[in-house]
């Protein structure tokens, strides 16, 4: 009798163990190195689905040395390729030889990919943003026409700039849209180029979200007052944050550039690293705003809650954007959002005047428009009614449509079920 059982029990095993999916994901960084919104996504996604169901792998790029070649995190088995050394710096990542990681890695991703499916035998593969990633999953695709591929689609930069980087490997980059079995975009915006680019299908939208309970806590008067003195805050001062890297695309020097045009008593904190600090700290002190202009450097996510409360508005006017992880962010924290329009953030934010047909959930202002940015906070400052209504309705809007428990749902009945589980 114990003997049938345990032949039952093993039998059950087997059977199961055959249902379950395995599938790579291709993904130039990952935890716990420099995570964007692409990587947030990745493992918000991945941890909701049951390893009892699919066995995901991922394959990234070996930048510190002081992480493992090969670890489990969450339901994910990491794989590390490419060269580097102990706790490099962003700065360093961008220098030779490191900066050659990236590039190789479109062919050393595709050389390990084959390599590690003769050991694991992979039912999908998955490309996180079709540049550098697109390229080893089209490859991989070509020797294996019988894996199921996903590419998604998280871009933040103009596909322009991208399209002219992917140039020298023109034919293979395109190939990553092509053959592809299935494109999921997390932006109308995003959905247009996959199509310009030549792919036969209807891409799926299915947004990036965030963890709308976290920033949508309810947090004391006293600890919002503790974290607001902080920073140097006093009675009657505005406060505009971003969490943004100091990049181009981001317009922080547009920012800057509307202080002059603002009160004394408004303030802009920066939260995030990046390679334009340098030029953006002299830009401040050049327009006589350097004691207004409060670069904060990097902040841990726990913290990101009380320091957005203590704050009044979220701005980032984008010169593009996939999607905009941050903007929801500020939403849940019922904090008023300006931002541009550009790319995926107009999928979710509608201003009062440009978008009369929507209800409203921030300030819209066109790129390289400094003074429109100092209209939209002084508009806000005076009317404080209509701040409770748009804030209101953009609250409403993140936790019903951008949460990670929904989005991780639709990626599975939407994306995962039809192409890898049927």
């Amino acid at each position: 009798m114990l003997i049938c059982v345990g032949l039952l029990k093993q039998v059950v095993f087997d059977i199961l163990h055959c249902m379950k999916k395995k599938i790579l994901i291709f993904s130039l960084d990952y935890y716990p190195g420099e995570v964007g919104g692409a990587e947030v996504a990745l493992k918000e996604i991945t941890d909701r689905i049951s390893p009892e169901e699919i066995e995901f792998h991922l394959l990234t790029l070996h930048y510190d040395k002081a992480m493992a070649k090969e670890e489990h995190i969450g339901n994910v088995h990491v794989h590390r390729i490419g060269f580097g050394w102990k706790n490099p710096t962003i700065a360093d990542r961008k220098k030779f030889p490191l900066h050659l990681n990236k590039h190789l890695f479109q062919f050393t991703a595709a050389a390990k990919a084959l390599q590690l499916h003769k050991k694991y035998q992979y039912d999908g593969i998955w490309a996180m943003m079709a540049h550098s990633c697109g390229v080893p999953a089209g490859i991989f695709k070509w020797f294996h026409p019988e894996v199921k591929y996903l590419l998604t689609l998280q871009e933040g930069d103009p596909p322009e700039h991208i399209e002219k980087l992917a140039k020298p490997v023109w034919r293979l980059f395109k190939q990553g849209f092509t053959s592809a079995d299935t494109i999921q975009v997390i932006s109308t915006f995003l959905g247009k180029w996959a199509k310009r680019m030549g792919y036969p299908g209807e891409p799926i939208l299915v947004p990036n979200a965030v963890n709308t309970a976290h920033f949508a806590q309810s947090i004391s008067t006293e600890a919002i007052l503790k974290v607001a003195e902080s920073l140097g805050k006093k009675e009657g001062d505005i406060y505009l944050v971003t969490t943004s890297r100091m990049v181009h695309k981001n317009a922080i020097d547009d920012v800057i550039s509307a202080l002059p045009l603002l009160p004394p008593n408004v303030h802009f904190l920066i939260y995030g690293g990046g390679p334009d600090r340098e030029m953006l700290e002299i830009q401040a002190k050049e327009l006589g705003v350097s004691e207004r202009t409060h670069f904060k450097g990097l902040i841990d996510h726990k913290d990101m809650p009380q320091m957005l409360h203590a704050c009044d508005i979220f701005i980032r006017p984008s010169r593009s954007e996939g999607m905009g992880n941050s903007f929801v962010e500020a939403m849940a924290a019922h904090l008023p959002v300006i931002a541009t329009q550009e790319g995926g953030i107009a999928d979710f934010l509608f201003d009062a005047n440009r978008n009369p047909d929507k209800q409203a959930t921030g300030w819209a202002v066109d790129k390289n428009a400094p003074k429109q940015i100092a209209d939209a906070v002084q508009d806000i400052v005076a009317n404080p009614e209509k701040v409770m209504r748009v804030t209101k309705t953009a609250y409403e809007m993140a936790v019903t449509k951008y949460d990670w428990n929904l989005i991780a749902s639709d990626m599975k009945t939407k994306v995962f079920s039809p192409l890898f589980l049927k």
